[in-house]
């Protein structure tokens, strides 16, 4: 007891920081309490505080409260405590004959509410008494699995009795009836809420089951049960007096008789078996002709039926199964289902038996001779009958069609004697129970005198090749064989070439593996090849496909070998048949080593047994570059040689040769093509010989790229690569640990390795955790742009793709931005190019779009958390954020996207994970904003709408700042093809709980112009009343013209003083309405009028002129008016005068003048260009412009008919 003080106080002193219990308890009356932990007392205890002032504390593993005892409790553990320590509460009920006490099965249901407890119940009561518990509340139901609500009930016959039986709430069974000993148990979960009563006990005399069978006179019922079962008699009432048995009893031939049991569930104790008969004749009848039960008879007994079947000879007996049957081996067993066993005996006394079980493809059993079938039946389970025919045995015929230069040889391995393999020839058949050739190319006969030769007899299809010196008459081709396809086959190929050649066989690729001569190939097409030597058969080896072997060489004769078993398929390979050089060996056989790490073993021809005596084997091996081989003889037995010894000689090109014996220390770690030769001795045949295992180890001979990875400085960034491509020797590693894919957690460190991995085979993504916390409210929260941090510059392979999760409170909304201004969404039609791609998706993955730059997005709302995955090509070559992340308040919708369409083409609007469906029971809202003088055309191009299962999914169309809907549709409403909108508006699709198909659309919205009728009538009629204005002015100038012909135009020159000129534009009033144009005399030579080709010139010019209006010609002097401007100019050169070129200005066209091209009115100089009077000339230096294609014209001549 001191002991287990100083343990708890060293207890408490340990563990002072660990979780713990204090606690009161008090047992009520008849109920004891026992509190335990499987933990070490170090480690947790059940303790007892004791003492002045709870100053001594007691631990121990596991405490015991008795009744009515008040104990303070303390449980401190290293461990969950509710994980720790249970609780056990056990409480009898003692019964008399016909009462119990106590009646009600209490609980305690507030004592230690914080462990698992287990309530117990052990009944006592008399023999023969039955103790019957009420259950009050909810019914029970029967499982074999954990109850989910945390409340497992169960019940057992007796403390000792493993055997118990679970039971759930939530069923229809409402009373136990159990015996003495029986043992009733709760187990609740910590912080259960158990009633305080759950039964409500009685007792009762024992009344066993009664019951009421009837068994035909096929039939024989014996009951037995089982020793380590409680004592139950068993009591068949047929008369006054009733005969009763505690062990057995035996039926057969009743009707209407009553058993009673002594025991309320019989069932539990005793087992049934059945035995039947049935009798099959010649005439091809069976009586009965089914084997089958009384479907209730003892049906929750566990049973065990036998059907004895007695045939005739030769007689087939047929049994079918309506259901199905599976074979199974003899290990197996059905679980909770009928088991059938098929014992049949043959005409030798050998009994074949098989097993199965229901449910399976085998639906019909030929047998030969008497049959035995059994059923193991469990507790209610129900029995298939099967039906039961017999027929005269008969056999199986075959028509066979040999090959030319084919022997087919069928051999029985089983001396079945009740089978023979028949050649159907006149007068008689030829018939041999063990063999059987044929080898004429015709159709033959072959007959089997029973149903299932496969299992008898194995087939041999034998072909011979011969060889010349040059060539063979055909290649080992193993196409598919119609001949006898369910038997196990052989096919022999025997190779002859002349006496001093050899034959060469070369495989398809991949090669063949070799393998021990005794094992089988995986997929059972194992390949052998033999060569005949002058000491006997030698085996080369055995081979299956895939490997490192391309060629073996093998002298004069052999014989190459291909076993199939029945059923199996057969898979072409065509291995090409040639002539090969002279060679003394046994055999060459020529190896591709394959690239990377491998380990290949090789055996010598023969092996395990003796290698032939004083003959040599060679191996030639092309070894990749780049890789060392080291040679390892793992298994060698030496012969005792009487002449020469045993040698390994290792061969390279211009090398010499390396002789080696097979003790000695074999090549290591050698770059290059070698052959390896093994020469025998001459040895005692007497004594074992030689035989030699070795293998051949090949490795990289490379240097790995290294590259340490230091995410400390990234805390939030993780690094993942893994191998895309199909190269399999690239060779990753982690801390020196291969691996197939790497991760490198954020805020770690990681020293990675990388061997023959080329860029394009390796892939590197990396992915930044965003949280968005201490924030007041998510509006405060700073934005964050998505950028991707620089990497270690060591990693051999550039980053493929970025991902940045953004995880945010509930009530917060993620907003994503371009920093370009716009996203635009890949889609049919518009989709993005390969140079940036952004994925967004929700965080489980469930996609929202791709998107990248320059579109008609303007922002995207997530009211969830997001991942954005960036692709391009060249992270290196991208600068600036990917995104800018903003951080709003909860949202209604799950998306919003903020949209600004283009005039100029179409915008395309896709639902999320278009075009797969939007997620169940979400929102998604565009917000439309187009320009005012627009609008837009909403063209619905591909909606798919679901069928609800739960609320109903929407397509609403609204203007922004109205409150009715444009369009309103359900998923049973088709919304219109087209519509159109005035205004901003908001598109929105709501989802609900489909039950089929989904909900997602496609829309296009294309902006057009608005149309004003008021402004269209207004510009038709003005535009009529400006033709009616110029018809006007036309024909008032055509009659001012007759009237005026002789007047004209013309350009006149003032070398002093004051000028102006009639086209300078000064005049107040337009040409047409004054005649300032009329001179009363003109200097003839002055005059060019005729020269004028448009007479409108002067009615097309405006008026600028605000002076005084001159209507008669006078010698000039100057303006009038002194506001005119002045020029003053230099003196021209005598016999010069300038006149306005109207062919090289702006103005209609005039005739040409005959002065040169700078002296030109139409030449301008850019010093003039902001003077009003521009079109006139100075002597400074020449500036030029051409202002017309006139310019390119060649200048007439000067002559006088021009002046």
């Amino acid at each position: 007891m001191r002991l287990y003080a100083l343990l708890g106080l060293l207890f408490v002193t340990v563990f002072d920081s660990s979780e713990c219990l204090k606690t009161t308890v008090r047992p009520d009356k008849g109920s004891t309490v026992t509190v335990s932990t499987p933990l070490p007392v170090q480690e947790c205890g059940v303790c007892t505080i004791t003492g002045l002032n709870d100053t001594q504390t007691s631990c121990q593993p596991s405490l015991t409260l008795l009744p009515e005892e008040e104990v303070e409790l303390l449980l401190n553990c290293s461990q969950p405590i509710e994980q720790a320590y249970t609780v056990v509460i056990a409480r009898t009920i003692e019964c008399t004959k016909d009462a119990c006490s106590p009646a009600t099965v209490e609980t305690q249901p507030s004592i230690l509410t914080e462990l698992s407890r287990t309530f117990t119940w052990e009944l006592k009561a008399p023999e023969k008494t039955a103790v019957g518990l009420d259950i009050l509340g909810e019914g029970l139901m029967e499982t074999s699995q954990p109850c989910p609500n945390g409340f497992q009930y169960s019940v057992s016959t007796s403390k000792t009795n493993g055997g118990q039986t679970l039971y759930c709430p939530g069923g229809s069974m409402t009373r136990f009836d159990l015996l003495n000993e029986a043992v009733v148990s709760l187990q609740v979960k910590p912080n259960a809420q158990v009633q305080p009563v759950l039964f409500q006990a009685s007792a009762g005399p024992l009344k066993g089951r009664k019951m009421v069978i009837t068994v035909d006179s096929g039939t024989t019922v014996v009951l037995s049960r089982d020793p380590k079962e409680p004592e139950c008699e068993v009591c068949s009432v047929d008369g006054s007096t009733p005969d009763c048995s505690p062990t057995e009893k035996t039926l057969t031939k009743v009707e209407k008789l009553s058993l009673e049991f002594s025991c309320l569930k019989p069932q539990d104790v005793y087992s049934v078996k059945m035995k039947k008969k049935i009798e099959c004749t010649q005439k091809s009848s069976c009586t009965p002709a089914a084997g089958e039960v009384v479907p209730d008879l003892f049906q929750d007994f566990k049973r065990s039926v036998t059907w004895d079947i007695s045939v005739p000879e030769r007689t087939v007996l047929t049994l079918d199964f309506p259901g199905g049957l599976k074979e199974i081996s003899g290990a197996e067993s059905c679980q909770d289902a009928p088991q059938y066993t098929v014992s049949t005996t043959k005409s030798d006394g050998n009994t074949k038996t098989n097993s199965y079980c229901k449910g399976g493809a085998v639906s019909h059993l030929d047998l030969l001779g008497p049959t035995t079938v059994t059923v193991e039946a469990p507790k209610r389970s129900e029995l298939d009958s099967f039906a039961v025919k017999a027929v005269p045995r008969r056999g199986r015929m075959l028509s066979v069609t040999p090959d030319p230069n084919t022997i087919i040889k069928i051999r029985s391995v089983t001396k079945n004697p009740d089978c023979s393999v028949c050649l159907n020839k006149e007068p008689k058949p030829v018939c041999d129970p063990v063999y059987l050739e044929l080898k004429d190319p015709k159709n033959t006969t072959v007959d089997f005198t029973c149903p299932q030769p496969q299992e008898d007899f194995t087939v041999e299809i034998n072909r011979e090749i011969d060889c010349t010196d040059t060539s063979c008459s055909g290649n080992i081709v193993q196409a598919e064989s119609s001949l006898f396809p369910e038997f196990n086959r052989t096919f022999t190929w025997d190779l002859k070439v002349v006496a001093t050649r050899a034959f060469q066989l070369d495989f398809p690729e991949p090669g063949m593996r070799q393998i021990p001569n005794e094992e089988t190939c995986p997929d059972e097409h194992t390949y052998s090849i033999i060569t005949y030597l002058r000491a006997g058969p030698t085996t080369i080896g055995t081979f299956c496909k895939g490997g490192t072997v391309t060629s073996i060489l093998a002298r004069y004769k052999g014989r190459m070998s291909l076993q199939v078993p029945g059923d199996r398929k057969m898979e072409p390979v065509d291995i090409k048949l040639r002539v090969g050089p002279e060679t003394s060996m046994v055999a060459i056989v020529k190896v591709d080593l394959p690239r990377g790490v491998s380990d290949t073993d090789f055996i010598t021809a023969n092996f395990p047994r003796d290698f032939p005596d004083d003959k040599q084997m060679q191996w030639d091996f092309t070894v990749p570059g780049m890789h060392n081989y080291t040679m390892q003889f793992s298994e060698y037995k030496a012969p005792e040689c009487l002449t020469k010894e045993v040698m390994v000689e290792y061969l390279k090109q211009d090398k010499k040769a390396t002789k080696l014996t097979p003790t000695d220390a074999q090549p290591q770690h050698q770059q290059g093509d070698f052959s390896m030769v093994l020469k025998n001795c001459e040895t005692n045949t007497t004594l074992q010989g030689l035989s030699l295992k070795y293998r051949v180890s090949v490795m990289r001979s490379g240097h790995p790229v290294l590259c340490t990875v230091d995410l400390t400085k990234h805390p939030e960034v993780s690094l993942q690569i893994e191998k895309v491509g199909s190269d399999p020797y690239c060779e990753m590693r982690i801390d020196s640990k291969v691996e197939k894919k790497i991760n490198v957690a954020a805020g770690s460190k990681a020293s990675l390795s990388f061997l023959d991995c080329p860029h394009e085979d390796v892939r590197l993504t990396a992915s930044k955790v965003i949280p968005v916390t201490g924030c007041q409210n998510m509006t405060s929260c700073p934005g964050t742009p998505l950028s991707v941090p620089k990497l270690d510059s060591c990693l051999p392979m550039p980053l493929h793709s970025f991902t940045w999760h953004l995880n945010i409170p509930q009530d917060g909304t993620v907003d994503l931005v371009s920093p370009t201004g716009s996203l635009r969404q890949s889609l049919p039609g518009q989709e993005c190019n390969q140079s940036l791609s952004l994925h967004v998706a929700e965080s489980d993955g469930f996609p929202v779009g791709d998107f990248c730059f320059k579109g008609t997005i303007q922002k995207i709302q997530v009211h969830a958390n997001v991942s954005v995955t960036a692709t391009t090509p060249d992270f290196s070559k991208t600068r600036g954020p990917f995104l800018h992340v903003n951080y709003s308040q909860e949202i209604s919708e799950t998306i919003i996207y903020t949209v600004t369409p283009k005039t100029s083409s179409p915008t395309l609007l896709a639902s999320p994970n278009w075009p797969e469906g939007m997620r169940p029971s979400s929102t998604v809202s565009w917000i439309v904003t187009q320009p005012s003088q627009y609008q837009a055309h909403l063209q619905f191009i591909n909606i798919s709408q679901p069928k609800c299962a739960d609320g109903h999914a929407y397509i609403r169309v609204k203007m922004q700042g109205h409150k009715e809907e444009m369009i309103s549709r359900r998923e049973d409403e088709r919304p219109p093809a087209n519509l159109t909108v005035p205004n901003s508006f908001s598109l929105n699709m709501t989802n609900c709980i489909t039950e089929e198909g989904h909900l997602g659309g496609l829309t296009q919205i294309v902006l057009q112009k608005k149309t004003n009728l008021l402004a269209i009538l207004l510009g038709i009629v003005g535009a009529l009343l400006l033709l009616l204005i110029v018809l006007a002015i036309v024909c008032f100038i055509t009659k001012k013209k007759k009237r005026d012909k002789m007047n004209k135009e013309s350009s006149i020159y003032i070398g002093k003083g004051n000028i102006f000129r009639p086209g300078d534009r000064h005049f107040s009033k337009a040409r047409s309405d004054n005649e300032s144009h009329v001179y009363d005399s003109i200097d003839e030579t002055m005059v060019y009028g005729h020269l004028l080709a448009d007479s409108s010139y002067a009615d097309s010019m405006q008026d600028h002129y605000n002076g005084m209006n001159v209507d008669s010609y006078n010698t000039f002097t100057g303006p009038t008016n002194k506001d005119l401007p002045v020029i003053k100019e230099p003196d021209r050169n005598p016999g010069t005068t300038t006149f306005l070129d109207p062919s090289e200005s702006f103005l209609p066209p005039r005739p040409r003048t005959p002065i040169d091209r700078q002296d030109s009115l139409g030449f301008q100089d850019r010093r003039m260009m902001d003077n009003e009077l521009y079109t006139f000339k100075s002597t400074g230096d020449m500036n030029t412009i051409r202002l017309s294609a006139a310019d390119l014209e060649p200048q007439p001549p000067i002559t006088e008919e021009s002046l």
